[in-house]
């Protein structure tokens, strides 16, 4: 078939869709990353009583995840920038199915810590990594729907795995058959990742010449903005405001985020008498919220953009609004003694706050094409430190009151914190490093 040819069948069967397909085996991964985080939270009650386990220690072996995780992200994003996404993304799957299985031969709660923190750094470099494919994949137009479909892995995953392992737990007799199941489960999705994400739509098989001139179209005028005279050293970020807000609104968004995922079966538990089925259902339907919300965010924000909204606009006015909103449900939860209200409020909560994967946009927004995978590891860092103290702060608030009154109000706290750092970020210049 000649030039001429090859073209006008290109242009009779259009674009192929296959930076989609990626973004939704993402989606799939991430809901498998956070099926595994939720499975301890859904288990805790049972782990709690055949180990003997306080409120402070059980906030301790919740937040160990955290510790590793946190601490992996930079280098994770290092990876993914140096070796490309696709093996860091199928390797740190394939090894985080691993430990989650290995969490079921444990007779301590030493042993559950060290498996926590093992899965904690294997599951680190999946979202830097993610940050990197939809600056590679996708346009500036669709990176907003790129972002919560990657993002939209969290409230999808924590909502399934309120329902899965609750199912395995019931099914199965036991928590510990749950995490293997798991496990297993997990280390296939890997090897499904090695084999259909690539680093580059030209390296797909399934990709048509018309999607990848179109990608490739749009990424060449993007590359015209970047800023000339790079100084190539990463530490500079740390001088620009709209890094420093990137930073802290995305721990404050996780803040709330973590602490509901980590804490909240608890708490439908001492505090509503929800038991473990109960707790399930309510989870799903607050997390899978939580996941339409994240959808409606990124269609909203990718939608506007294209009909000329400018980004400082549309993206200051959504996170606004999610914050907004999330705060004053969160906040109303405290005050609300009948159950089925609670949870229509965490509902609501998890819908608007959710908004907030759009933060995946900004390491392309800010960043440089080289300094994405490093920025979405800084950002993570910032989630994560969170996620790290949440669990515990919480744990001792309980315990040392009783009571589940002031962590809410911490977590109100939070969501002003993710009004003030989202509306304060530039989100229409790149940072010259």
């Amino acid at each position: 078939m000649d030039t001429t040819t090859n073209a006008a069948a290109v242009a009779t069967t259009g674009k192929t869709s296959v930076r989609w397909k990626i973004f939704f085996t993402m989606l799939l991964l991430i809901s498998i990353n956070y099926i595994d985080r939720a499975s301890l939270s859904v288990a805790m009650p049972l782990i709690a009583k055949e180990f003997d386990l306080g409120p402070a220690m059980q906030g301790l072996i919740l937040s160990s995840f955290f510790w590793t995780y946190a601490f992996m992200q930079i280098p994770g994003g290092m990876l993914a920038d140096r070796f490309k996404p696709r093996i860091v993304i199928a390797i740190a799957t394939i090894f985080w199915g691993a430990f989650q299985a290995l969490a079921a031969v444990c007779t301590s709660s030493t042993a559950l810590l060290l498996t926590r923190l093992g899965l904690g750094a294997a599951e680190a470099p999946i979202y830097p990594a993610g940050g990197k494919l939809n600056a590679i994949w996708m346009t500036q137009n669709e990176r907003g729907r790129g972002a919560t479909l990657l993002d939209g892995g969290a409230p999808l995953g924590a909502a399934l795995g309120a329902i899965i392992i609750t199912a395995l737990i019931t099914t199965l007799g036991s928590w510990r058959m749950a995490f293997v199941v798991a496990g297993v489960g997990t280390v296939l999705a890997g090897i499904w990742a090695w084999y259909y994400i690539r680093n580059n739509p030209r390296d797909h098989n399934s990709v048509n010449d018309a999607e990848a001139s179109y990608i490739e179209a749009a990424q060449a005028s993007e590359f015209k903005k970047e800023p000339a005279n790079l100084s190539g050293r990463s530490l500079d970020f740390f001088k620009h405001k709209s890094v420093l807000f990137m930073f802290f609104g995305w721990m404050c968004f996780n803040s709330v985020f973590y602490g509901l995922l980590t804490w909240m079966p608890n708490y439908l538990n001492k505090v509503h008498g929800f038991d473990i089925k109960q707790m399930g259902g309510a989870s799903f339907i607050i997390f899978f919220s939580g996941f339409v919300g994240e959808l409606v965010g990124g269609y909203i924000a990718d939608k506007w953009k294209a009909a000329g909204g400018l980004p400082n606009k549309v993206m200051r006015t959504l996170f606004g609004i999610a914050a907004v909103i999330a705060t004053l449900s969160i906040f109303s939860v405290a005050y609300i003694k009948d159950a089925t209200t609670v949870v229509v409020m965490l509902s609501v909560t998890l819908f608007f706050i959710r908004w907030c994967g759009l933060y995946w946009c900004i390491p392309s927004i800010l960043g440089t094409r080289d300094k994405v995978g490093f920025l979405g590891g800084l950002m993570n860092l910032g989630g994560n430190i969170g996620g790290i103290c949440v669990p515990i702060i919480v744990g001792t608030i309980v315990q040392v009151t009783g009571s589940y009154f002031l962590a809410l109000m911490f977590f109100a706290a939070a969501g002003v914190g993710l009004f003030i750092c989202s509306t304060g970020i530039d989100y229409e210049k790149k940072i010259p490093i």
